[in-house]
């Protein structure tokens, strides 16, 4: 497995291995439930890892001509 791959496994990593663990109402965040909030993260975060691997991936690489 290529490093690439495995960035691109670390958002379904942390927002589906990790709602059992998050899995709480108690707590608010921002106004949210925790589990609601750890789903909203996920969503942000996996943005950030897309653009990091849209940025290393050497297939995007245009050459100038």
């Amino acid at each position: 497995m290529k490093p690439i791959h495995a960035l691109g496994l670390i958002p379904f990593i942390g927002m589906l291995g990790g709602l059992p663990f998050a899995n709480k109402a108690t707590p608010l965040v921002l106004g949210m439930p925790f589990l609601l909030f750890w789903i909203v993260l996920w969503v942000i975060l996996t943005s950030a890892v897309m653009a990091i691997v849209n940025f290393i991936d050497p297939a995007d690489r245009k050459e100038d001509v």
